[in-house]
């Protein structure tokens, strides 16, 4: 009997059941896209540091660590910090925005602020980008049923994708909170178990240090290989923006769970963040010829852990992948059936036509997330591309927006038009090796727009209210 699979697939029908039975309390739309606007700073935190520790931040942070040492610790705390200036700037201010003007999604904000035009642009953008990032999350799913079982990678993405797919669809934001809470429970004991038995099992730090001392940089925190503090400015802005998350805090019944709850959530990332950057060092030292960098975390925990812990270590990877999927179909379903299906195709939808659309959207992301998943190459690649284009794409109209009357639809649009294709032209080309600073440059470059459409443009300051 393989007891980690078993306990994998136990987990995986468990999780179903509890978004399956809360999504029979899901009525309306916005039970369904922002949880009644009930929830406290306890689901808050949870919801977000289980939708946040995901692929990336460990599978990928993993195999950042392998690969270029402890600057790998930037990866998750970029998210860290980022959640610190949406706890206390940028969150609270746009909740209090959404409630008095009952918006449910960011698209909501964006043509309450903007128009049409801007909401269907972004819509359209990061569809193509958060598809990508539910991919990676699948990937990683892949990558773990891979190494306990043996199996193609891809058919494990599809096992993980039919997981997320079947409890979101059922009760979206609302069954998403509850199950995030179940995941991120079974994600830090595994974590919390598993790091000293394993940093015990090699003899600790002393013996992972002589073995990687000769690796240029690999002990440098601040930057080794691709990774260190550039992640602050490229991954960072993601953290604050993204749609995922921002609707979790429309969610919220009032300011001050903002503030707690993403709070907390911050300084749980920035602690957090050693954990992989560390293990996948520790990888580096167990299995130095790995072929392939991703598996690093899966690996380490088989080859140096009792079968019963290794299996719930597996199951705490598995569920950060899982909470971050969930996250990325609400906002693909979201997106579809609020900012496009009820806005331009059926305006005068009613409330049980949205929701009846939202499912299937999720659905339908699920399976374009499960195709891209199984012709993609690295979970990074992955990853890198949604972030750049989620950070670029929404900096100016958010961020900037949110506190300056003087950007409007014409700013907004200049950013999008004139940042995003920069940004993405350097990271597909790593055009003169600038590939890592993309998201900098799109930034950047979508300020700059967004600036000379300001100077060059004649029209009054918006109420950003």
């Amino acid at each position: 009997m393989n007891l980690p699979l078993v306990i994998l697939l136990l987990y995986a029908a468990v999780l179903m059941a509890v978004g399956l039975w809360i999504g029979r309390r899901v009525q309306t739309s916005s039970d369904f896209f922002v949880a009644g606007r009930r929830l406290g700073p306890g689901l808050i935190f949870t919801t977000l540091l289980a939708a946040n520790i995901g692929a990336g931040s460990t599978m990928g942070a993993a195999q950042r660590g392998y690969s270029d040492g402890l600057s790998a610790w930037w990866w998750v705390g970029s998210a860290g910090f980022g959640s610190l200036v949406l706890a206390f700037w940028v969150g609270p201010k746009l909740r209090a925005v959404a409630a008095r003007h009952d918006l449910q999604t960011v698209g909501d904000y964006l043509e309450h602020r903007y128009g049409p035009q801007v909401r269907a642009t972004v819509a359209v953008l990061l569809w193509a980008g958060g598809l990508s990032l539910l991919a990676g999350q699948l990937m990683a799913m892949g990558y773990v049923l891979n190494v306990v079982t043996g199996i193609d990678p891809r058919v494990g993405s599809v096992i993980g994708g039919l997981v997320v797919t079947v409890y979101f669809t059922a009760g979206g934001l609302l069954a998403s909170v509850w199950v995030n809470a179940v995941q991120l429970g079974v994600l830090l004991v595994g974590f919390v178990i598993a790091f000293p038995v394993i940093l015990g099992s090699v003899g600790g730090l002393a013996p992972v240090v002589e073995a990687t001392r000769d690796i240029d940089n690999f002990w440098n925190f601040w930057a080794g290989g691709n990774s260190g503090w550039i992640y602050l400015a490229s991954l960072g802005p993601s953290f604050i923006v993204s749609p995922g998350i921002l609707q979790r805090v429309y969610g919220a019944r009032d300011d001050r769970a903002i503030r707690i709850g993403v709070g907390l959530n911050a300084v749980a990332l920035l602690v957090f963040a050693a954990a992989p950057a560390l293990l996948g060092m520790i990888a580096r030292m167990v299995a130095p010829d790995l072929a392939d960098p991703d598996l690093a975390l899966p690996v380490l925990l088989l080859e140096t852990l009792p079968v019963l812990l290794g299996a719930v270590a597996l199951a705490a990877i598995f569920s950060a992948e899982v909470s971050s999927a969930d996250a990325m179909l609400f906002w693909l379903a979201t997106s579809l059936s609020k900012d496009l299906y009820a806005r331009f195709v059926r305006p005068d939808a009613g409330d049980a036509e949205i929701l009846r659309v939202a499912r299937r959207a999720a659905v339908a992301g699920g399976v374009a997330g499960i195709a891209i998943a199984m012709i993609s190459s690295s979970i990074v690649t992955a990853l890198l591309i949604f972030y750049t284009l989620l950070a670029v794409s929404l900096f100016v109209p958010v961020i900037v927006g949110l506190y300056s009357g003087r950007v409007r639809t014409r700013e907004a649009m200049a950013s999008m038009v004139v940042g995003v294709p920069i940004a993405a032209v350097v990271q597909l080309t790593n055009l003169g090796g600038l590939g890592q600073f993309a998201a900098i440059l799109g930034i950047g470059a979508a300020l700059t727009a967004a600036l000379a459409a300001a100077l060059t443009g004649r029209h009054t300051s918006a109420e950003v209210s």
